[in-house]
């Protein structure tokens, strides 16, 4: 009888294992899922820091300069220069 107990014993414990390592906290799947999200999350990151850098260059331009603030007003607003004329092509 303590034959059997022994082994049985172990053959559970093995199979509590692999249930937590298959459906449990920690499991595999559960792992693989959290690693997608991080890199998903990631790549988010990547695009906001960016778009961050394209704003910050834009913010130095508009600070340092008045060539962006014209060309900004020019192609936004349609600025024009006195003595300019204004020509307007549709396609």
């Amino acid at each position: 009888m303590a034959r059997r107990i022994v082994p049985a014993f172990l053959v559970l414990l093995l199979v509590i294992v692999h249930v937590q390592l298959w459906f449990g906290r920690g499991s595999i799947g559960a792992v693989a899922t959290l690693q997608q999200k991080l890199d998903a999350q990631i790549a988010a990151n990547v695009q906001s820091q960016q778009a961050n850098g394209r704003l910050e260059n834009e913010v130095r331009d508009l600070k340092e300069g008045l060539e962006m603030v014209e060309e900004k007003a020019r192609s936004e607003l349609g600025m024009v220069k006195p003595n300019e004329i204004f020509v307007n092509i549709s396609k």
